[in-house]
């Protein structure tokens, strides 16, 4: 499991969990989970959506798939049994933003054809050989990429978030009414004229 910026960097990364276990069960165990959770993280200040100052702030938050909890830092689509055209949009603004994720697995696929099969060789080396493809990634994605420039520097790495091993797991729980607001208000802003985007319509 891995969390992914815009430029198709790691951030953070989780391995070794067994593959039958859910997304949701292997975030609840996952140090980035448990920070996110514990809010230790370093995030950036809350910000006025672009365009809606009179609005107020926003936090910061991930984007992640429908596996995963909603949080007031972590945006879930909604579930299709209660989809209308603002919130189809919702999801597929959502979707786009999740494609740097997909790509970055790609990418590693691409440059490091050994994951095209399974390993054939002892779990801890697996997971050696699975850090060491994400390091030598980002090296190459830094050497040869093109980036934007993010507006809060410091990385998750540096955080010390990796081995938070002794956080309590994250309980399976409702979303918070902060957290089902804020989605609301990312919808409404989605089909405002500031937040808005023309193919966003094709969607829905």
């Amino acid at each position: 499991m891995a969390c992914v910026d815009a430029d198709g960097l790691f951030l953070t990364i989780d391995v070794g969990d067994y593959g039958r276990n859910s997304d949701g069960r292997v975030f609840r165990r996952s140090s980035l989970g448990k920070a996110i959770e514990n809010d230790l993280l370093d995030a950036p200040d809350p910000k006025p959506l672009p365009g809606w100052d009179s609005k107020g702030s926003f936090p910061h938050f991930f984007v992640a798939d429908e596996a995963f909890p909603l949080k007031k830092n972590l945006m879930r689509p909604f579930p299709k049994r209660s989809l209308n055209k603002t919130r189809r949009i919702f999801n597929y603004r959502c979707s786009r933003a999740r494609r740097s994720v997909e790509c970055s697995f790609g990418m590693l696929v691409s440059k490091f054809r050994v994951f095209e099969q399974p390993l054939a060789c002892k779990v801890k080396t697996c997971e050696s050989v699975i850090k060491a493809a994400c390091v030598l990634h980002n090296c190459i994605r830094m050497r040869e990429g093109t980036f934007s420039t993010p507006s809060h520097p410091q990385s998750i790495d540096s955080m010390g978030v990796q081995n938070n091993k002794e956080l309590p797991l994250i309980q399976v729980a409702r979303p918070t009414r902060v957290a089902e607001n804020n989605r609301e208000l990312l919808c409404s802003y989605f089909i405002s004229n500031e937040g808005q985007v023309p193919w966003q319509e094709n969607c829905s």
